[in-house]
């Protein structure tokens, strides 16, 4: 999880994710409030992130997905783009992602895969809700 809720922050999430790991396949889950820059995020995430799973994270301050899909489709294309209604949903969504990727990387499995969940630090804070205090 990170809180990038700017362009500023999710370039450097996105150079740090590019610089410090070595991610086969990785998927962002993103929520983004409406009165964000939010074609600026997505444009500083689209370089870190191998697919997006575009949601909403509950807030009535969050963009509305559909919109939010709009502008994800113009900055990753088609086929880097699924939407999910909940964050729950995108979590599950980007889980299976993952799964599919380990299974195409046989012996490596999950190495090298992840997701990572940011777009505001509400979106963060609801997955940390999401995963409780001690996460499995």
């Amino acid at each position: 999880m990170d809180a990038a809720h700017n362009p500023h922050g999710a370039a450097a999430l996105a150079e740090t994710l590019q610089s410090e790991f070595d991610f086969r396949r990785l998927v962002g889950v993103i929520s983004v409030m409406g009165d964000k820059d939010v074609a600026g995020i997505l444009a500083s995430l689209e370089p870190a992130f191998d697919e997006i799973v575009v949601t909403h994270n509950g807030s009535p301050r969050a963009m509305e997905t559909d919109a939010l899909a709009g502008i994800a489709l113009e900055i990753f294309g088609e086929d880097r783009v699924v939407v999910a209604p909940t964050l729950l949903d995108a979590v599950e969504t980007a889980t299976a992602m993952v799964e599919e990727a380990a299974e195409d990387g046989g012996a490596e499995g999950f190495s090298g895969t992840g997701i990572v969940i940011t777009g505001s630090v509400v979106t963060a804070g609801a997955a940390r809700t999401l995963f409780g205090k001690d996460p499995q």
